[in-house]
């Protein structure tokens, strides 16, 4: 028996005892404890009921691909490649990398959990089982690099579209490419996007989404910085795991044609109305030295505007800028 397949029978939420546990999954409760113990291990808080058994706090939803797909708009089902959903990956875009060759456009891979999962500058991605979404595209381009500029902005705006679709408020962007909680509790959900091909020829983003749902305090103090999730906007009841995957999924489909229509200039407006930075002071640090400044939004290109001290604006290109709100 795998930890996955135990959290599939937790998965509604009421109590099951550990010998019903065994009889379901024709182990011995010894080796249902083994995989209880892993579960927590990987941050499900599952919790023990004396006789009652084990259960978890509230119900959750396994990922389902046909569950996934039947949700989506027909235009996008249409459109859509491959859509796959694994137990475990390393990382959703280093499966989607390993398989660029062959893989079809707009292909999308989701994972219960990822062991390796990646954020912007090689930080580490919590990704616990069952808990959060995580998810990557690929999407084919024929322009090249140059045509790309503003593509991580661009993918802010559609996660917010997705979550607008889902009847979810109270989230924001902070550039370049975090969701964050509008009232500056933590990160919602975290974009990379990484490119490959030709700069004025064909090449290729897979774009990588991780959007927490629901985290328990333990893996908030994991997490190293501030975060927040879904259920915190939603009262304490996010939407279901396939419905999020499926909006998440359209929103990019729909967004990405759009954005190979008409570039980052189709997202400008809607980038600018959730810009936390604008008009907050800010702390930057990077090759270019550490200064202080103010959010004065983004330009066409998506650069982060910055009003310096003595009235003078800087454009900041690089993501391997750190930024802060002072």
């Amino acid at each position: 028996m795998q930890p996955l397949q135990l959290l599939a029978l937790l998965a509604p939420g009421a109590p099951l005892s550990g010998a019903a546990l065994a009889e379901r999954s024709g182990v011995t409760r010894a080796a249902i404890w083994k995989q209880v113990e892993a579960l927590r291990a990987r941050g499900v808080p599952v919790q023990s009921r004396g006789r009652a058994g084990y259960c978890l706090p509230w119900p959750l939803q396994m990922l389902d691909a046909p569950r996934i797909r039947a949700a989506l708009p027909a235009d996008v089902a249409r459109t859509l490649g491959a859509l796959e959903v694994h137990d475990e990956l390393d990382s959703t875009s280093s499966e989607l990398q390993r398989r660029l060759a062959d893989a079809a456009d707009l292909s999308v891979v989701l994972a219960e959990s990822q062991s390796a999962g990646r954020g912007r500058r090689g930080r580490g991605w919590l990704s616990p089982p069952g808990l959060n979404l995580y998810l990557s595209c690929l999407k084919r381009f024929g322009p090249g690099f140059a045509a790309l500029g503003g593509l991580s902005l661009a993918i802010g705006v559609i996660v917010l579209r997705a979550l607008d679709a889902l009847g979810v408020a109270g989230a924001g962007l902070k550039w370049p490419n975090d969701v964050l909680a509008s009232d500056g509790s933590g990160k919602l959900a975290g974009i990379l996007v990484e490119l490959s091909g030709e700069f004025q020829g064909p090449c290729s983003a897979i774009i990588g989404i991780g959007l927490n749902l629901r985290l328990t305090p333990d893996l908030q103090r994991q997490a190293g910085q501030p975060a927040t999730d879904l259920a915190s906007l939603c009262a304490g009841a996010p939407p279901d795991r396939n419905r999020v995957a499926a909006a998440m999924i359209a929103a990019l489909t729909q967004g990405l044609a759009e954005f190979e229509r008409e570039g980052f200039r189709a997202f400008a407006a809607d980038y600018a109305r959730h810009d936390l930075l604008r008009g907050r002071p800010l702390q930057l640090s990077g090759a270019l030295g550490a200064f202080d400044g103010l959010g004065a939004g983004i330009d066409a290109r998506g650069a982060l505007r910055v009003q310096l001290p003595d009235g003078s604006e800087r454009c900041i290109d690089s993501a391997d800028v750190t930024v802060r709100r002072a």
